[in-house]
C-alpha cells in the first residue's frame, strides 16, 4: 500500500517512485491526506535527487489529473503558449488574440505577477471591468464563441500543484527543474491543449540567468509536454533587456493596443509574437511549418484582425464594448509621471532586468506579499534599450507613480539599472529553439 513516506525515501534513496505512487502523492496534496510537512520533504528530495524523464512524465500527468481535465469538441485544434516571465512581456496579449484570427481555439490559463516579473491576469485587470475568473461553462462558451479566452485557473484544475507551489515557496525548493516542469505543465495540460509553445526566458530579467540553466529548462519542458501526449517545443528568448519599451499594468496593455492597431508598433514585441505564434501554428497542423505560420500571424496583426479579435474578448469578458476604439481613455493612468535623466555619456552597454523589475514591483504594479493589490496605472514608460546613445539630461525611461516619494525612488532604482560604456553587443532575440 502506498503512503507518504514510502514515495519521499524512495525519492530520497535515488530512486523514482511508480506512476501508481505518485497518482497518490498528487491526490493526497490535493485532499490534504500528505501533510505539509511530507509534502515539504517531498519537494526537497526532489530538488536534491532529482526524478529523471520518466518520474517527471508521471509527476506531471499525477499533478494534472489531481483535479479538473478539460477535453474540447471543437472544429480546430485547442492550443496555447507560456513564457516563463520577464520584463515588459506582453505577448499573451498580442498572441491569443491572433491566433484565434488563424482558425486555433485558445483557452489561455494564465498567472499574476511573480518575484519581479508581470503577470498576464494583472494586465488585463487593468482594463475596467475586465474579468479573469471565468466558470468552465463561460470559459466553453466563449472559446467556442469568440476562439480565445484569458483566464485564471480555478479551485478546479490541478489543485495538488496549488498546494505544492505555495510549500515550495516556503522550503526553499523554488529552483527544482521537476518541479517547476511538473508545476507549469500541469495546468497548462489540464486545459486540454493539442500543441503548446513555451518562451523560455535567458537573461538579466529572467530567472534563469545563463544559457545552460535555460535550456536544461527547455528540454525539461518539452520533453515532458510530448511525454504527456502534447505537442510542445520551446523558444530560448532574450530577457537581457525589456522585450516592450513598457513595464507596468496598464502601460503594457496601451504598448499593445499601439501595436495592434497600428498606432506604434513595437518591433521586438511584434517579432516574438510572430515567432512564438508560427511555431505552435506549424506544431498543430494549421500552417505547414513555422515560417507559414510567422507569415500568418503577421497578417492577423497587419490586417487589424487580431485587434478586433481582442476587442470582443474585452468585451465577452466585462471590458469596454468600444475599448479598441477608445483604449487611451479607458485605461487608468498614474498623478506622478517623471523622465529618468541620465547623468552621463555613452552607448547602454547593459540593463539589470531585475532592478528595473524590482522597482516597478515597489511603485505598487507588483506583489511584495501573496494577496496584496496592485496598482494598475503604475509603471515605467519609454524604456531605453541597449545599443541606445545617451547624453547627458536624456531619459533613460518614464516613471509613473502613485505620488512623489515612489517616483524619486524608482528614479534612482532605474538610473542605477543602467550601465553606460563605449559599446554594446546586442543580443539576438531568439536564442535557440528546443524541439526534443
Amino acid at each position: 500500500m502506498t503512503d507518504a513516506r514510502s514515495v519521499i525515501a524512495t525519492i530520497r534513496d535515488g530512486g523514482t517512485p511508480k506512476p501508481d505512487a505518485l497518482r497518490w502523492f498528487a491526490a493526497g496534496l490535493a485532499s490534504g491526506a500528505v501533510s505539509d510537512a511530507q509534502a515539504g520533504a517531498f519537494a526537497m528530495a526532489v530538488l536534491l535527487k532529482g526524478l529523471g524523464e520518466a518520474g517527471r512524465v508521471a509527476l506531471t500527468k499525477a499533478m494534472r489529473d489531481s483535479g479538473e481535465v478539460l477535453a474540447w469538441d471543437l472544429p480546430g485544434p485547442v492550443i496555447d503558449k507560456h513564457s516563463t516571465g520577464g520584463i515588459g512581456d506582453s505577448v499573451s496579449l498580442l498572441l491569443a488574440p491572433a491566433l484565434a484570427v488563424c482558425g486555433a481555439f485558445v483557452p489561455m490559463i494564465s498567472g499574476r505577477g511573480l518575484g519581479h516579473t508581470g503577470g498576464t491576469l494583472d494586465k488585463l485587470e487593468a482594463i475596467p471591468g475586465f474579468r479573469t475568473g471565468l466558470d468552465e461553462a463561460a470559459l466553453r462558451r466563449q472559446v467556442g464563441d469568440i476562439r480565445c479566452a484569458i483566464v485564471a485557473a480555478s479551485g478546479q484544475i490541478a489543485p495538488a500543484d496549488k498546494r505544492l507551489y505555495a510549500l515550495r515557496d516556503v522550503t526553499g525548493t523554488v529552483e527544482s527543474i521537476d518541479l517547476i516542469t511538473a508545476s507549469i505543465l500541469s495546468k497548462k495540460l489540464a486545459a486540454g491543449l493539442e500543441a503548446l509553445v513555451l518562451d523560455v526566458k535567458l537573461g538579466s530579467g529572467a530567472f534563469m540567468r545563463d544559457m545552460a540553466q535555460a535550456e536544461a529548462l527547455a528540454r525539461a519542458l518539452v520533453r515532458t509536454a510530448n511525454g504527456a501526449g502534447c505537442k510542445t517545443a520551446a523558444l530560448i528568448t532574450d530577457m537581457d533587456q525589456p522585450l516592450a519599451s513598457s513595464a507596468g499594468n496598464a502601460l503594457e496593455v496601451l504598448e499593445v493596443m499601439e501595436t495592434l492597431t497600428g498606432g506604434a508598433v513595437n518591433a521586438r514585441l511584434w517579432d516574438l509574437t510572430c515567432a512564438l505564434g508560427g511555431e505552435v501554428l506549424g506544431l498543430c497542423g494549421i500552417a505547414t511549418d513555422a515560417e507559414e505560420g510567422e507569415g500568418m500571424i503577421a497578417e492577423a496583426l497587419e490586417s487589424g484582425a487580431a485587434a478586433e479579435r481582442f476587442g470582443q474578448m474585452v468585451a465577452a469578458q466585462g471590458g469596454p464594448l468600444d475599448f479598441v476604439d477608445c483604449y487611451a481613455d479607458r485605461l487608468p493612468s498614474a498623478p506622478v509621471v517623471v523622465d529618468v535623466a541620465c547623468e552621463g555619456e555613452g552607448v547602454v552597454r547593459a540593463i539589470d532586468g531585475f532592478a528595473l523589475g524590482q522597482a516597478v514591483v515597489h511603485l505598487g504594479a507588483g506583489r511584495l506579499r501573496e494577496g496584496a493589490r496592485v496598482n494598475p496605472a503604475v509603471g515605467l514608460s519609454d524604456l531605453v534599450g541597449l545599443g541606445a546613445t545617451m547624453q547627458r539630461g536624456l531619459p533613460f525611461a518614464r516613471v509613473h507613480a502613485a505620488n512623489p516619494a515612489q517616483a524619486e525612488r524608482a528614479v534612482a532604482a532605474v538610473r542605477a539599472a543602467y550601465s553606460l560604456g563605449e559599446a554594446a553587443e546586442l543580443p539576438q532575440l531568439v536564442v535557440k529553439r528546443v524541439s526534443a
